[in-house]
């Protein structure tokens, strides 16, 4: 960061007052820009023993396979956010949402947060952000091009837990590590 966003002059990395940790702050304004991470909100649809998956149509990880998911917009709960993004991706209408998985992940600064979920009617099709969606029973799962770790987790948790018919909440840190195309 180089500019204020509210007066558009030049800010320095310092520790505010009152603080513990470096904020970029205005020069002219003194306004303290507070860099905080991003909550990443989606979906695990389920259909008949089946999970719907989305082949992605943008990077990062194009043309990877995912579960419907993606930022949290302002103004919305993390369950509106998690429906919005099923919708977007994949024209599927959900319900019965239940917070099934939370992974935070510090080293990219980013919160994700699941939600198990019926498929309504087992409809879905294919949105802008999508290039392809499916219904895969587990063993069918392109497991080899998931597109992030914490899908394949999620994924095979999911799995685990519908055998044992038990969705505990988890919640779980993972390290980040890129990830070559």
């Amino acid at each position: 960061m180089k500019f204020c966003s509210s007066c558009g002059s030049s800010v320095t990395l310092q520790i505010p007052e009152g603080d513990d940790r470096e904020r970029f702050v205005c020069s002219q304004c003194l306004l303290i820009h507070y860099s905080n991470p991003r909550v990443i909100v989606g979906c695990v649809p389920h259909y008949q023993g089946k999970v719907l998956l989305c082949k992605r149509a943008i990077e990062p990880r194009k043309n990877y396979w995912t579960l419907p998911a993606g930022f949290m917009e302002n103004g919305e709960t993390t369950l509106q956010g998690a429906a919005r993004e099923t919708w977007e991706e994949a024209r599927a209408k959900v319900s019965n949402l239940e917070l099934y998985r939370i992974f935070d992940v510090p080293g990219i600064n980013q919160v994700y947060m699941f939600y198990r979920c019926d498929l309504d009617a087992g409809e879905f099709g294919v949105g802008p952000e999508s290039l392809q969606t499916d219904l895969y029973l587990e063993q069918d799962i392109p497991w080899d091009n998931i597109a992030f770790p914490v899908v394949y987790q999620t994924l095979k948790s999911f799995f685990a837990d519908t055998d044992q018919n038990h969705f505990p909440v988890q919640v779980s840190s993972i390290e980040h590590k890129p990830r070559r195309a």
